[in-house]
């Protein structure tokens, strides 16, 4: 790779020292004021390209003057479109997780735990919302043992914590739920909790 070499002369080197202009008065009294003007430097680079020039992302292009155009009835005009692959995700709304007041790791083995108890008894009684949590779970596991697969029989594995009672699972499911698209699990509500008053209900197998 070949380096261009460059010649230095006393004119340029002056050129490039900032100047100082200093103007003193008459009157013994007064300041002297000096004005400081810093060098102009200029580089031109032919053929540049900018290096992300393709992402504009959602950086407005003069937004003061589109708000203040006609013909603009929303805010899609102040905003480039991203046309280099990118994905843009919008907020999450209505899909709202039940919290059931734990983090995300203990509400999961809470989950997984009231799944196996419903399946073992076929009926437990929780609070409301635990209920309510918990059923599509049940369902997504009794939907595993219809299709009855070896693939979805270890997915069942994976979530419930006995392993005998995936196996009776995919065994009695068929027959059991065959004929039933959905559905598989029943709430009956009762009466509120001794103590905090909580909501309770009882969750069973139809």
């Amino acid at each position: 790779m070949a380096s261009a070499t460059t010649t230095w002369s006393m004119s340029s080197l002056k050129s490039s020292l900032p100047s100082i202009s200093c103007s003193i008065s008459s009157n013994p009294h007064s300041s002297v004021r000096c004005s400081f003007r810093p060098p102009t430097f200029t580089r031109s680079k032919p053929n540049s390209k900018p290096v992300f020039g393709s992402f504009l992302g959602l950086a407005p292009l003069h937004p003061l003057l589109n708000l203040t155009s006609s013909g603009n009835n929303g805010f899609e005009h102040n905003f480039t479109i991203i046309d280099n692959g990118g994905r843009v995700s919008a907020m999450r709304h209505g899909r709202r997780v039940p919290k059931l007041n734990r983090p995300p790791d203990q509400r999961k083995a809470l989950l997984r735990g009231l799944t196996t108890q419903l399946l073992k008894h076929g009926r437990i009684k929780t609070t409301r919302a635990r209920a309510s949590a918990v059923r599509k779970y049940v369902d997504k596991m009794i939907t595993l043992a219809k299709e009855g697969s070896l693939h979805k029989r270890r997915q069942a594995l994976g979530f419930i914590y006995e392993k005998q009672i995936v196996h009776a699972l995919f065994a009695e499911v068929p027959e059991r739920y065959g004929e039933r698209n959905g559905g598989y699990t029943r709430i009956i509500r009762t009466l509120p909790r001794r103590g905090d008053n909580a909501p309770m209900a009882y969750i069973e197998l139809v």
